[in-house]
């Protein structure tokens, strides 16, 4: 029973952290790429697992956390932030 409720939490956690990269990418602030959602979902569940399903405290817990985060995930989120700052200059 103990690993059924642990596994449920687990699948929990998942649809939770998911929803919030989807919604930070339908939104006008900041929007990780799908590829920085598949690269970085471990790096959130390790470092901010503890502000899921606060968007923009897991965005800046994220940037916070940046030297902790695997070399693919602070790659995307780079380009992914360089690409956003980009467009709020071009406006």
């Amino acid at each position: 029973m103990t690993a059924f409720l642990s596994t449920v939490r687990n699948v929990s956690v998942a649809l939770a952290l998911a929803v919030s990269f989807s919604a930070i990418s339908s939104t006008s602030g900041f929007a990780f790429s799908a590829e920085a959602q598949s690269m970085c979902s471990g790096d959130a569940f390790r470092l901010c697992s503890s502000e899921i399903p606060n968007i923009p405290k897991i965005t800046a817990c994220m940037i916070k956390q940046r030297t902790s985060l695997s070399s693919g995930c602070r790659a995307v989120m780079d380009r992914d932030l360089a690409a956003q700052k980009s467009r709020v200059a071009a406006q």
